[in-house]
């Protein structure tokens, strides 16, 4: 089953922001928050150009220890970040992911 991005708005400062979601509903990256749902939407579409690329991705570690990822666009600003992996071969799974899903067309529009 392919990924797919979920844009919500968020309840409490009325912000958008979205999530790629794998196949099975994990989601696998996650942006920030931005004021408008254009904003937002221009971040998935930065996603759906960015993410097969290996040189958008950076692998970071946490202060504790745990591995991330953020995926970046063309100008190096990050469009997402992972969640916190408990390996590096957990992280590296999560960006093939990332490459898998990232360049999905459905969006659930949850804002509505």
């Amino acid at each position: 089953m392919a990924g797919w991005f979920e844009l919500t708005k968020s309840e409490t400062n009325g912000q958008f922001s979205f999530a790629l979601k794998a196949g099975n509903g994990e989601a696998i990256l996650k942006s920030e928050q931005y004021t408008t749902k254009a904003a937002a939407q221009n971040g998935i579409a930065s996603v759906q150009k960015n993410s097969g690329s290996d040189e958008r991705f950076e692998k970071l570690t946490a202060k504790d220890g745990r591995p991330f990822f953020n995926l970046l666009a063309g100008n190096r600003q990050v469009i997402g970040t992972s969640q916190m992996y408990a390996s590096e071969a957990s992280r590296d799974n999560g960006i093939a992911s990332v490459k898998n899903n990232g360049q999905s067309e459905t969006i659930k529009d949850l804002t509505v």
